[in-house]
């Protein structure tokens, strides 16, 4: 797998959210579109990544005072920047296939933003890493 590299399999130009962008919006952002997670740009930078893990584990806080459609409320109204994870780990596309799946090992992450000279071209996922590697077998 070392002859294959990021960018032969990642899915380039993602689709993002930016930091200011709601739960509810990038969670049907993300179901709309079959994925699972989003880099979070803003001004052209990445900033983040949010997954479908991430919103999903967004739980009503007990309000003191308020009824379940008042925490609704306000839960629809939170901003994905707090949720997501900041600083993502990133790659180059020009990387080793077998090196993105190490760092994601490393870091217990599932996913890459690919980024070279500053700027998200992609996004490489454990998927696509499996995809290489069946496909590999199956030569």
């Amino acid at each position: 797998m070392s002859d294959y590299l990021v960018k032969d399999w990642m899915s380039a130009k993602p689709l993002t959210v930016s930091s200011g962008d709601t739960l509810p919006e990038a969670y049907w952002l993300m179901t709309k579109s079959n994925i699972r997670r989003l880099p979070v740009m803003d001004k052209g930078k990445l900033i983040g990544i949010v997954t479908l893990d991430d919103l999903k584990r967004m739980e009503p806080i007990k309000f003191s005072g308020l009824d379940m459609i008042q925490i609704g409320d306000m839960l629809c109204k939170l901003p994905v920047h707090r949720v997501m994870t900041k600083n993502p780990v990133t790659i180059s596309s020009t990387v080793p296939l077998i090196d993105a799946a190490r760092l994601m090992l490393e870091n217990r992450i599932s996913a890459l933003p690919v980024v070279d000279g500053g700027e998200l071209v992609g996004i490489i996922t454990e998927s696509d890493i499996f995809r290489a590697y069946v496909e590999r077998e199956e030569m």
